[in-house]
This record gives C-alpha cells, structure tokens and sequence, in this order.
C-alpha cells in the first residue's frame, strides 16, 4: 500500500536528498523544508521504494501538498 507524504506547513523546499527510485527505511530524511530560517527534515515513516518525489529544490510548498509517495 502506498504512503503519501504531505507538507505539515507552508515552507520552501531547501534540499531535496532522496529522489524517484530510492528504496529508504523508516526515518530516512526525504527532504529538507525551511521555515522562518528554520531547517525541518521531512522523514520517511515506513521503509519501502520512493514512487514520485513531487517537488524540487526552491519550491513552495502550502499545508497538505504532496511531498512524496513510497510503495
């Protein structure tokens, strides 16, 4: 069953470290967002292969929007 990762806030995407493909354990960093000069880890919380990674480095992304998706 897949796992959709969604944003928990309205930040920039700072750096991407994983991409489409990679087979990641739980608690693998996924992403780097950053908010009000602030760096949070968007992590994986199940193990399994990345099947989309939906943004890149510089985007915005707002409350709810897709971050990645892992089967």
């Amino acid at each position: 069953m897949a796992e959709e990762i969604r944003a928990e806030m309205v930040a920039n995407v700072w750096k991407v470290v994983a991409t489409a493909g990679d087979t990641v354990a739980e608690g693998d960093t996924l992403v780097i967002l950053e908010s009000m000069k602030m760096e949070i880890p968007v992590i994986a919380e199940s193990e399994g292969v990345i099947q989309q990674l939906a943004v890149h480095e510089g985007d915005v992304v707002q409350d709810g929007d897709l971050i990645a998706v892992i089967a």
